[in-house]
């Protein structure tokens, strides 16, 4: 057979192509498609893993954030520790949200997931750390089997505090000065203690009740020689003053027999007298049925911060709130307690005492609170000694100390004997000294927040009374509000004229010091 010819332009075509160095990009382009194709591949598994690392992320994200929240398990169990530490309830809380926002999410396996929930003072701190393999398609042909992804998330947020509230209260003698100006008016047109000294009416100084301190030789009208002034603000004006039209203008014998019951006691053979209903408090100014005194307004203002702090807790027992009032000495008269969601009118309750403030004025007759002037020289001493520990709020056995002081600044240093003792010592006003009596307090890092009620120039000043006790009186008045501005804490001063004023003040200082606590602490 013949051999096989091969055509001559087949074989110039041929040695064409092999000269043609163009020829070498089909070489090049076969040996670079396996790189390419696994660039490709491990671009796709890289892809795969970066998405599942973001979903992890942020499973990890929102059970950080979640375990710390307000309300969760984990923070409600570091509320109730009284040192910092781990908080066994939120790291198995912050795991299980973990857990259960990867429900139904396939693509990995050998996930681990470590979490911390830490308690540290007021701040409670979350850590989620996770790690898991999320196996490969393309790069296992080169031996990547699987790639280690790895992420982690923290969170913080601030615990609520526990704050200990303590009300320093003044109730002396300028206390019990009706609330408003309209209300001396409407007491010094009714009372007759003292008429012999106060023509225009006694307001001031005829609180006694009902002692037999007020001689009928000073009243307007016989009183068995006891003051009624107090007494008379606890009843309705109109029908004390029905009583007096009935009986020229004054009682009849048989509403002295034994005060104060008896004031407001009917008589069958007096049918045209009205029987009169007595009242414990005053919550409002210019009603009928009493007359506002200071002390009165101050209690409102108490039981109004009693319903702010309920709102505002975060959990039951946050805040402890104590009343301690003071004329010559200072006294629990209702010591710390963080009961304070009582009945205004169930005896027994905070509430209750609040409301009855008035009823800590002084009268002569309460040797826990003592008699005459107004004592701040002994008030801070016993506070600073009340207040044991300074804590930073972190715990209930660490708890951070407010004092609120609500007077009206006159310090008086003159005293008086229980159940008609004697008077003894200077009855000329004068101001509290702020570096001797709040500086110790504030140094222990107690906050001092002052409620000013500024003192009402007396109506009808007698000069020539008591060594012209009013005189000193309204000539203090200009001295005060510097003495307790700088009695203090920056920024804690407060000034209420009205009786609305003192509520409104006193929810301010309340959440003044809540806002200051998360400050410094």
């Amino acid at each position: 057979m013949a051999p096989l010819r091969v055509p001559a332009g087949v074989t110039k075509l041929i040695a064409r192509f092999r000269r043609d160095e163009k020829g070498n990009i089909a070489t090049i382009f076969a040996f670079s498609l396996l790189p390419i194709l696994t660039a490709i591949g491990c671009a796709t598994d890289y892809s795969l893993a970066t998405r599942m690392k973001a979903k992890m992320q942020s499973a990890a994200d929102a059970a950080a954030v979640a375990s710390v929240s307000a309300n969760s398990i984990g923070y409600n169990a570091a509320i109730t520790m009284t040192s910092d530490g781990s908080v066994a309830a939120g790291v198995s809380d912050a795991n299980n949200i973990f857990n259960g926002n990867l429900n139904n999410t396939t693509g990995y396996n050998n996930l681990s997931v470590s979490s911390t929930v830490v308690k540290t003072g007021a701040t409670l701190t979350s850590t989620v750390q996770f790690s898991a393999r999320v196996p490969t398609v393309f790069m296992n042909v080169v031996g990547w089997s699987a790639l280690t992804i790895t992420g982690s998330s923290a969170a913080s947020s601030s615990l609520p505090l526990y704050l200990d509230f303590y009300l320093m209260l003044d109730v002396s003698g300028s206390m019990g000065l009706p609330s408003t100006d309209a209300e001396q008016t409407r007491l010094s047109a009714i009372n007759p203690d003292n008429k012999i000294n106060y023509p225009g009416g006694c307001t001031l100084a005829c609180h006694f009740t009902p002692s037999g301190s007020c001689g009928n030789g000073n009243q307007q009208y016989p009183t068995n020689n006891m003051c009624l002034g107090y007494l008379i603000s606890r009843t309705s004006q109109t029908g004390y003053k029905k009583i007096l039209t009935n009986n020229s203008n004054k009682l009849p014998t048989y509403r002295l027999s034994s005060l104060p019951s008896s004031l407001y006691a009917y008589n069958s053979s007096y049918p045209n007298d009205p029987a009169l209903t007595a009242v414990t408090s005053c919550a409002t100014d210019g009603t009928d049925a009493c007359i506002q005194l200071r002390a009165d307004a101050v209690g409102y203002a108490v039981n109004q911060l009693f319903i702010t702090a309920n709102q505002t807790q975060k959990f039951q027992g946050q805040f402890r709130i104590g009343l301690y009032p003071f004329i010559q000495y200072l006294y629990p008269y209702f010591a710390l307690t963080s009961s304070i969601n009582g009945d205004p009118n169930s005896a027994g309750t905070i509430n209750y005492a609040a409301a009855n403030l008035a009823s800590q004025l002084d009268t002569d007759a309460n040797a826990s609170l003592g008699s005459g002037g107004t004592h701040f020289e002994n008030a801070f001493p016993t506070m600073n000694t009340t207040i044991t520990a300074v804590g930073d709020g972190s715990a209930s056995n660490s708890t951070l100390p407010y004092v609120f002081l609500i007077t009206d600044g006159a310090e008086d240093p003159q005293t008086k004997g229980i159940n008609g003792g004697s008077w003894a010592g200077s009855n000329h006003a004068t101001t509290l000294n702020p570096t001797t009596l709040c500086t110790p307090l504030k140094n222990r890092g107690i906050t001092v927040s002052v409620l000013y009620i500024p003192y009402a120039p007396i109506q009808n000043p007698n000069a020539s009374f008591a060594g012209n006790e009013d005189g000193y009186a309204n000539s203090n008045i200009a001295n005060i509000p510097a003495s307790l501005k700088s009695c203090a804490s920056p920024g804690f001063f407060y000034t209420a004229n009205t009786p609305a004023d003192i509520t409104a003040a006193l929810n301010q200082m309340f959440n003044h010091a809540l806002v200051e606590a998360h400050i410094t602490n």
